[in-house]
């Protein structure tokens, strides 16, 4: 490995363990977004006012508020972000704004090959964001919200990394051989400095390696079950598994598995839209 690019990654790594990963100035406001919405103190009119100021974000949160997933049946539709506000709720906003976060992180990338991996690596954890909301619901009895929020931040190392990748030459093929270690020292770092909660860190930070139980159930086992069936797969090399043929028949036969595959809700299509634009 290159000194250099050994030296990147060297120091990477520390600022992962010492919780001092730096961020692009482009993601503050919805970083202090982030970090409002997670006060319990907090004021519709205070939230409002922030999403304002990302007109981006304001879209997709008036977006969401009409989708079907929030909208069921003859709902009125949301023309404002107050409404938006009051409709979505802190914690749904609080997902959104962290999907703004790492969506930027990787906004500025200019390497063809890193940004087409950012573009898959983003498909990949909205259809896993959206299938963890239904089988939280349909299949572990897990909270379908708190599934929704692991889902969108369960990569988010990945991303940083493909971030830094593109201001370092080299690092992204070097670190293919080990990019699964690198990956989980990152991500715990990202987890405590975006402070995730708890229960979703410790879902996330397990998931490398680990396999489905039987029946499936918990955050962790909804994780493995939404990224089992995502259409579009992560780019990323991704730590080996052990597949058991009870569990290989789980995945290919279980009707309602096979629904979700292959029948998506009009709640998860409308979700699936919202964050992919």
């Amino acid at each position: 490995m290159h000194v250099n690019t050994l030296s990147s990654l060297a120091q990477l790594l520390a600022s992962a363990e010492t919780e001092t990963l730096a961020f692009p100035t482009s993601i503050n406001t919805a970083l202090l977004l982030q970090k409002e919405l997670a006060n319990p103190d907090c004021h519709s009119a205070d939230i409002s006012r922030l999403l304002l100021c990302e007109p981006t974000l304001s879209a997709r949160a008036v977006a969401l508020a009409n989708s079907a997933l929030f909208a069921p049946g003859q709902a009125p539709a949301i023309t404002s972000v107050r409404a938006a506000v009051e409709r979505l709720g802190h914690r749904n906003l609080y997902a959104l704004a962290t999907a703004a976060v790492i969506r930027q992180l990787n906004a500025g990338i200019r390497d063809d090959a890193l940004r087409a991996h950012a573009t898959q690596l983003w498909a990949h954890t909205v259809h896993v964001a959206a299938l963890a909301h239904e089988i939280a619901g349909a299949v572990t009895h897990a909270d379908a919200d708190t599934a929704l929020f692991a889902g969108i931040v369960h990569e988010v190392a990945g991303f940083y990394l493909l971030a830094q990748a593109d201001k370092t030459p080299g690092l992204y093929a070097q670190l293919e051989t080990q990019m699964a270690s690198a990956l989980e020292v990152i991500g715990r770092g990202l987890m405590r400095q975006l402070g995730v909660p708890q229960q979703v860190a410790d879902a996330v930070n397990a998931l490398p390696g680990s396999t489905i139980m039987l029946p499936p159930e918990g955050l962790r086992d909804t994780l493995l079950l939404a990224k089992a069936l995502a259409p579009v797969p992560s780019p990323l090399p991704q730590a080996g598994i052990t597949v058991s043929a009870p569990l290989q028949a789980y995945l290919e036969h279980d009707p309602v598995l096979q629904a979700l595959r292959t029948q998506p809700s009009a709640e998860a299509k409308g979700l699936i839209e919202v964050l992919l634009s």
